[in-house]
């Protein structure tokens, strides 16, 4: 099966729909989602002479925010939804 990437006309596409003043970030790491701030947009040549267009997140300590959201993850299909466990009775202070 042949996999097909995302252009950077795909990429404007997606994008042209979106508020042009929100701040971009990187969703990484299906297996341990974190969200990433991105610094750069860097276009270079690969070794089969294709011209490719990559996002690169900053090297500051504070370009990792830290965990993905939740809701992302699941959009993502990354996680599964969860739902919170269901609340038990509360015991009262004579153990009943």
């Amino acid at each position: 099966m042949a996999h097909t990437e995302m252009t950077v006309g795909d990429l404007i596409d997606l994008l042209a729909g979106c508020d042009r003043s929100a701040p971009v970030r990187q969703a990484m790491n299906p297996f341990f989602p974190m969200a990433h701030r991105l610094a750069q947009v860097l276009q270079f040549v690969d070794e089969t002479g294709q011209r490719v267009v990559y996002l690169a997140e900053g090297r500051d300590e504070d370009s990792q925010f830290g965990h993905l959201p939740p809701e992302v993850a699941v959009v993502l299909a990354w996680q599964k939804p969860v739902q919170a466990p269901p609340r038990r009775p509360r015991r009262s202070a004579g153990g009943q």
